[in-house]
């Protein structure tokens, strides 16, 4: 005998399936919700309907699920289909090819380069601050006219479109479509050939891409070769910016390692990372990087919860956010981290300090959270549990994750 798929089922006997899911009996959902129990049997009997909106969403709520959900209607909440939309977006600016295809470029003139740094500049600074939206907003702009300075002048237009794409993929892959990322840090690796900075710069959003992908060991491989070739002859000798880059590459190598499981190839790589970010130090932001000690703490943290270690991780975090350097990194960082160390914290069975972990980092950056795929996938896991924080299940309801 075939079961009633949930969503074709009256709301009564709706709101008896979910209650069953979240492991709440008759009585406990009634508590929750002020009522009787006599008043949630008979809503599960259909004697009585819901027929208040407000009470519609009551029950919704301690059920953490959406109302649509509740009510049977195929519809996919707001927050995803506008990720779709900022995706398709970024993929239509993507896919103009004016300049190759001699198109008119429209009445935006072509900008001086020093403009157009400072135009780059403050389109990473507000990622960097994880206003996700806000970089959508401009992104479509912003490539149009480093595309177009680039042509009419290669040398001063190279830096500014090569960070251009390196921020378009970096955003692609927290919105979760390393396919479009791809496409864009292809562009920066392309743009950037020639110039073994820019290479190593645009190397680091191409290990982000590989790793989103699935692609860990061509990541690891590729890490690594951009990371010797940007390495100093001497470390003692090597200036913070390329350094900097090492680094950040080791790191991504690191955790491409992880991802596959190699143990000791993480603890070698990251134990590198650590000796040049003794010589940047903290407080530092070459190319875009955030890299120094606590930059390779953190990083441990998340190989760690890649390999399985749940404690270590926990323990690697606990002590990396006391340290003065965790205050210095960009939102941005400190928000994916704090999505890491609750993946931690639920591998030690602490849904509770996952959950705060979350709060935390939605209170930091909110769009890390609410535009972020992987991250709403994980308020949903932990809002699941019936000991997550009730500020954690209502802001799992506000998004409707369930």
């Amino acid at each position: 005998m075939t079961s009633t798929p949930p969503e074709v089922l009256p709301v009564g006997r709706r709101v008896a399936y979910w209650r069953g899911r979240r492991k709440l009996s008759q009585q406990v959902f009634a508590d929750r919700l002020g009522k009787s129990k006599s008043w949630v049997d008979k809503v599960e009997r259909g004697v009585r309907s819901l027929d208040k909106v407000s009470t519609l969403q009551e029950v919704a709520t301690v059920l953490r699920i959406d109302t649509a959900v509740l009510l049977g209607r195929d519809v996919q909440p707001a927050a995803v289909i506008e990720r779709t939309a900022e995706v398709e977006r970024i993929r239509a600016a993507l896919s103009r090819y004016e300049i190759a295809l001699g198109r008119p470029a429209g009445s935006r003139p072509v900008l001086p380069a020093v403009q157009m740094a400072r135009q780059v500049a403050h389109a990473w600074t507000t990622f960097q601050h994880a206003q996700y939206p806000r970089v959508v907003d401009l992104l479509p702009d912003l490539l149009a006219d480093v595309e177009r300075i680039h042509a009419a002048d290669p040398v001063a237009g190279r830096v500014p479109l090569v960070e251009a794409y390196r921020i378009t993929a970096s955003l692609l892959v927290k919105l979760g479509a390393p396919d479009v990322a791809w496409l864009a840090v292809d562009r920066a690796m392309i743009a950037a050939t020639g110039d073994r900075v820019l290479v190593a710069a645009a190397a680091v959003q191409l290990g982000q891409v590989l790793r989103a992908s699935g692609q860990v060991r061509v990541a690891k491989s590729a890490m690594l070769a951009a990371a010797y070739r940007i390495a100093p002859p001497v470390i003692e000798f090597g200036l913070p910016p390329e350094l900097s880059l090492c680094g950040a590459l080791l790191l991504q190598a690191a955790l491409a390692a992880a991802r596959h499981g190699d143990d000791a190839a993480v603890a070698e790589l990251l134990d590198e990372a650590a000796a040049l970010a003794a010589r940047v130090g903290d407080g530092h932001d070459h190319h875009r990087t955030g890299f120094g000690p606590t930059a390779v703490e953190l990083a441990r943290v998340a190989a760690a919860v890649e390999l399985g270690y749940g404690g270590d991780a926990v323990a690697w975090h606990e002590k990396a956010t006391t340290r003065d350097g965790w205050r210095w990194l960009p939102a941005e960082h400190r928000a994916a981290h704090l999505i890491d160390a609750a993946r931690a914290y639920l591998r030690t069975d602490d849904p509770v300090s996952a959950g705060r972990a979350l709060m935390e980092a939605d209170r930091i950056a909110p769009a890390e959270i609410r535009h972020r795929p992987a991250s709403r996938d994980l308020l949903a896991q932990v809002a699941r549990d019936p000991t997550a924080p009730t500020a954690l299940i209502q802001l799992a309801a506000t998004l409707g994750v369930s």
